[in-house]
């Protein structure tokens, strides 16, 4: 059974002020309009943290535009919604994060067949000195890439 999965909007500030130490696939709780809104794009993941409350995941700083033609279906755009996980992995997540001081950060959000997805990460926050580390190094990249390519003109 292949899944086709669309990704609708990806936390690339996530991943320049973190370290992905691991990613989990969770389940989003949403009402109708905000499935519609989501499916036009209108969706922005770059300040929204996680949240372990009472042993339930929630997402919190997501924002979700109001659907145009919705009328009083319309939700909050930033209202706190709940991730749908196992009990098992919500244990886990939480002692991870209470021991070693990580942070939950939503990297990506996609369809998977009808479904609405959230990639989850689990996330260590990264010291001036290695985001300009990261920064040298996609420019060496580049640097080489582009040398590379004027060598295979001539």
């Amino acid at each position: 059974m292949s899944d086709n999965i669309k990704t609708i909007a990806t936390n690339k500030k996530a991943f320049h002020d973190y370290f992905v130490e691991e990613s989990i696939e969770c389940g989003i709780e949403l009402c109708g309009t905000e499935v519609k809104s989501i499916r036009k794009g209108g969706v922005n993941l770059k300040d929204s943290w996680c949240d372990i409350d009472k042993g339930e995941v929630f997402v919190k700083g997501m924002h979700i535009s109001p659907y145009e033609k919705g009328n009083i279906f319309n939700r909050e755009p930033t209202r706190v919604r709940k991730l749908l996980l196992h009990k098992k992995d919500i244990n886990r997540l939480f002692g991870v994060i209470k021991q070693q001081g990580l942070t939950l950060i939503p990297l990506s959000l996609y369809f998977k067949g009808s479904l609405v997805k959230v990639q989850l990460g689990v996330c260590r926050g990264k010291k001036l000195y290695d985001k300009r580390a990261d920064m040298a190094k996609k420019s060496a990249e580049r640097v080489i890439q582009r040398e590379m390519k004027e060598r295979n003109r001539e």
